[in-house]
């Protein structure tokens, strides 16, 4: 049996695992969390290198995108040198061709309606796959990129602005350490409610889910959020405060929907590939042949 692991700076409340059979492979995939400890990553990717056929990063990016253009966040990527021998990736090449499959999929099988929809993305360049599909099909497009991750007021409303942002902001932000920029370990477990009239002027709240659940104000009666990597805690909790419908981008595996990280070191692991080289069009290929669905759920 093949064995893939995330390990990520997020809450160890959130480990999982299953078995899965995939393409006639077995498959053991787990998630462990170092509660944002990253010299207990660093261990841990060192302990298992060359043990276990793919590595996911998560509670933090390896790269955000903004366009063509890629940007190298520094304490992630010292966290990734420590394997040496296993591929590590951080979900980055997925979210640029799941995340995208999924909106058209939303947009065309399940007949979700996009145009002129109101859509809060909370960080725009952690999922700018995502952000082009729903901008493409006619979205009215809030990117929270200055809100959430620098805390600064100030929206963001076309894919145009979000680069040029990104190309001002982007090379510093990344030099940052992450903690300043994204809930990791038991920050993931608490609320911090901010500038929620941009969750409640939206129809659609997407995007990474500990920033939307961070962030979140008490009530989202009658939202829609498209997300993953979320637990039956976390469904409960967005089922409490008024959501109506649920939709992650990965699929739901023994009560759980994995990020996007743990489906690419998946990917990764069936190819036999080393992830820089992997093509968009070799993931789409694999994720046509696995027919994986996203999950949609009423709540």
């Amino acid at each position: 049996m093949k064995r893939v692991i995330s390990i990520s700076l997020g809450s160890s409340k959130r480990d999982h695992q299953v078995e899965l059979e995939v393409l006639g492979e077995n498959f053991l995939i787990e998630r462990r969390g170092t509660d944002g400890d990253m010299a207990k990553a660093v261990d841990m990717i060192k302990e298992l290198d060359g043990k276990v056929a793919a590595f996911g990063l998560g509670g933090t990016d390896l790269y955000l995108y903004a366009g063509n253009k890629r940007y190298i966040i520094r304490e992630a990527a010292k966290i990734a040198r420590a394997a040496k021998k296993t591929p590590i990736v951080d979900g980055s090449g997925l979210k640029n061709t799941l995340e995208r499959k999924v909106i058209t999929y939303l947009q065309q099988q399940l007949g979700m309606v996009f145009e002129n929809t109101k859509v809060l993305m909370v960080c725009g360049v952690d999922r700018f796959g995502m952000a082009e599909a729903l901008s493409k099909y006619g979205a009215k497009l809030t990117c929270g990129d200055l809100i959430f991750a620098i805390g600064l007021p100030v929206p963001i409303r076309s894919l145009k602005n979000l680069q040029r942002v990104a190309r001002i902001i982007a090379p510093i932000a990344c030099q940052l350490p992450f903690k300043y920029l994204y809930p990791t370990g038991n920050k993931q477990e608490s609320f911090k409610p901010r500038h929620s009239k941009y969750y409640l002027e939206a129809d659609v709240i997407a995007g990474d889910f500990h920033f939307i659940k961070r962030y979140m104000p008490e009530r989202l009666d009658g939202k829609v959020i498209i997300t993953n990597t979320v637990t039956n805690n976390d469904v409960s909790l967005l089922k409490d405060r008024g959501v109506k419908q649920l939709i992650t981008t990965t699929p739901e595996l023994k009560g759980r929907s994995f990020g996007t990280n743990v489906m690419e070191a998946l990917l990764v692991a069936l190819a036999k590939k080393n992830p820089e080289e992997m093509t968009p069009a070799e993931y789409e290929s694999l994720l046509d042949q696995m027919e994986f669905k996203p999950r949609v759920q009423m709540l």
